[in-house]
């Protein structure tokens, strides 16, 4: 078995098995699912200090910010997937 790695940009990566959901930054509820999160110590920023442009939702509930957007990153699952 082995483990399929999505480049979540700035040379981070996520197993992309473990990806639940990915969302856009923009709106209330999902500061607020940032804030709770951090709160929790279950935030990952992997912004390298840029803007977040997207959140990724894994399925142990940390939540892994990225400086890339959401589009971008489904893209890149996309492509994962018709490359097998």
């Amino acid at each position: 078995m082995s483990i399929k790695l999505l480049n979540i940009g700035f040379g981070n990566s996520v197993v992309l098995s473990k990806i639940v959901a990915i969302l856009t930054s923009g709106s209330a509820p999902m500061k607020r699912l940032k804030d709770d999160a951090k709160a929790a110590g279950k935030l990952v920023d992997a912004t390298q200090g840029r803007k977040t442009r997207s959140i990724i939702v894994t399925d142990s509930n940390h939540v892994i910010l990225a400086g890339i957007q959401a589009e971008t990153i489904a893209l890149r699952i996309n492509s994962e997937d018709s490359a097998q």
